[in-house]
Parts: structure tokens; sequence; C-alpha cells
């Protein structure tokens, strides 16, 4: 692993960890309230004061803290196979990223070309997902939920009877 994405995962691991799940409606002119919940675990003095909005993998727009963001990139580049997919990857990345800054009342302004890529509508759900918030279409994170609740429970149970064997194995050693 390179160093780069080394330091990503240990950050990812051991600072910034989002949680949470919280639905909100777009204002007319496509503001978008962040939770106080995310807004104050998002430490902008630690974090860094600016927040990049970027359409992520499978179409979900999502907020990261700048230092964040900014090792993703660096970790995606140096991955390119050949040098036209990294030129092809910045392009695309750069173009397809907004930086955005909380105003007074901890909104911020989702910028209208990526609401329509991301497929947002007026009632948007909001998740901590570990380094980042997500934004989806209510509709469509309902449907991502049932569609893989199964498979959560089973990944839940596996890890749950991992840690108990391993408590296990240690108080019998």
């Amino acid at each position: 692993m390179n160093k780069c994405m080394n330091e990503y995962s240990n950050q990812g691991l051991n600072g910034l960890v989002l949680t949470g799940e919280y639905q909100h409606n777009l204002d007319d002119k496509g503001r978008l309230l962040v939770p106080n919940k995310f807004r104050s675990q998002i430490d902008t003095d630690e974090q860094d004061s600016s927040l990049y909005l970027v359409l992520g993998a499978n179409g979900i727009l999502c907020l990261y803290p700048e230092r964040y963001f900014e090792n993703i990139t660096l970790a995606a580049a140096s991955n390119a196979q050949a040098p036209d997919e990294a030129v092809a990857f910045e392009r695309i990345s750069f173009a397809l990223t907004d930086r955005v800054e909380l105003d007074g009342h901890g909104k911020l302004m989702l910028n209208e070309n990526l609401r329509k890529r991301a497929g947002l509508k007026d009632q948007v759900t909001l998740l901590g997902v570990r380094d980042h918030i997500e934004i989806w279409n209510t509709e469509n994170w309902e449907q991502y939920l049932s569609d893989h609740m199964a498979q959560y429970q089973k990944q839940m149970s596996q890890a749950r009877q991992t840690v108990l064997q391993k408590q296990n194995d240690t108080m019998n050693d």
C-alpha cells in the first residue's frame, strides 16, 4: 500500500468518524442544512475550513473535509495504470467537484449540475460514512437499504461472531 493510501486509511480509522442518517429538504435555492452533529464532528480548525462536494462512486454526492479529499485524489491518481487514465481521472474528478463552505446557519449550496447528476430531488438523506457525508435522494436510499439489508445483517452477525470468538480464545489462553 502506498504511503498516501496508508495515511488516508489511518486518518479514517483514527481521526474523523462520521455516523448517522438524517433526512432534510433542499430549500428553493438548492441549499442544504448540514446537521449539527456532522458540523460538530467536522472540526474545521482541525480538518481545515474547506469542504468538497464530490460526485462519488455510483453517482452519490459526497461531502469531504479538505484533507480527506486531497488524500483521495492523490491516491486515485497514483493508482492509475496509464498516464491517460490519470489525466481522465483528474479531468473528471476536479470538474465534478465543488469547493463549498457552510454559512453561518450550517447550510451549504449544492451545485445545480451536481444535484442533477446525483439525481437529487427536494427530499434528501445525509449519511455519515466514516470520513465523509453522502447525500442521497431519499427514495434511492430507502431502496438501497431494502436491497442490501439482508447482506448487512449477515456481515454484522459474522463480524460479531469473529469478535466473540477472539475474546473467547484470549480468555482460554
